[in-house]
């Protein structure tokens, strides 16, 4: 039987629900997990915890919308990683994540092998949390490293923050899809961004036709909410 999916949003969730979620994860029966707004306790989320480093199968794990909501889960989900060999997407986006959090988070991050998409967004990250990001970019052995990064409505992030990314990602040849929506990027910032999209124009316009069969063309950056000027 092919892995299937469990996605359930903004309930609360019972100790039956955590139950058949954790034996489905033990049992290699799913490939996509989201828990998007849920409500669950710590113990709770422990369990998930447990049960995600001990999947094989899990593909893609959505925790958005405030399920890591403090140190401790962070740490929980830090271990589960560390463990886990199978998750390509982790989606994190409205956790009060911080700097702090996220250098506990980033040891299982920068050694997990299969990870290639990783969604940031609103989680309250600044300069630091973005060096920490820059070093999950390249390809480093046998990891292939971040195809997709999403670090919208962050906007602790300085100019120099955005500078840091805008040379990381010129740097790696993985990047595919770079989310920033909902930053208020001054003027310097978009300096940067503009030169970073010429810098990636140039190189993935060796790689046309796999965009265009998926697509993508040239969106990989989400300039919606961002107030950029369209220069062209």
């Amino acid at each position: 039987m092919l892995p299937g999916s469990i996605q359930i949003s903004g309930e609360t969730l019972s100790s039956a629900e955590i139950r058949d979620i954790c034996e489905s994860l033990r049992e290699n029966s799913i490939k996509l997990l989201s828990l998007r707004g849920c409500q669950l306790s710590d113990r709770d989320f422990g369990r998930i915890c447990r049960g995600v480093a001990e999947s094989h199968s899990l593909a893609q794990l959505n925790l958005n919308l405030g399920i890591v909501s403090n140190i401790n889960r962070v740490k929980q989900l830090a271990e589960a990683l560390k463990t886990n060999r199978s998750v390509q997407s982790l989606f994190l986006h409205g956790s009060p994540l911080t700097d702090a959090g996220l250098a506990l988070l980033n040891p299982a991050l920068s050694i997990h092998p299969s990870l290639v998409a990783l969604d940031l967004g609103d989680c309250m990250l600044g300069d630091e949390g973005i060096n920490l990001i820059c070093g999950l970019l390249p390809p480093d052995g046998a990891k292939s490293g971040l195809k997709e990064l999403t670090l919208s409505a962050n906007p602790g992030i300085t100019a120099k923050g955005w500078g840091r990314l805008a040379i990381a990602v010129a740097h790696s040849s993985q990047v595919r899809v770079l989310n920033l929506d909902y930053n208020p990027l001054g003027e310097r910032s978009m300096d940067i961004v503009r030169g970073l999209c010429v810098s990636l124009s140039f190189f993935l316009s060796f790689f046309l036709s796999f965009f265009l069969s998926l697509s993508l063309s040239l969106s990989l950056l989400n300039k919606w909410g961002c107030c950029l000027v369209n220069d062209s």
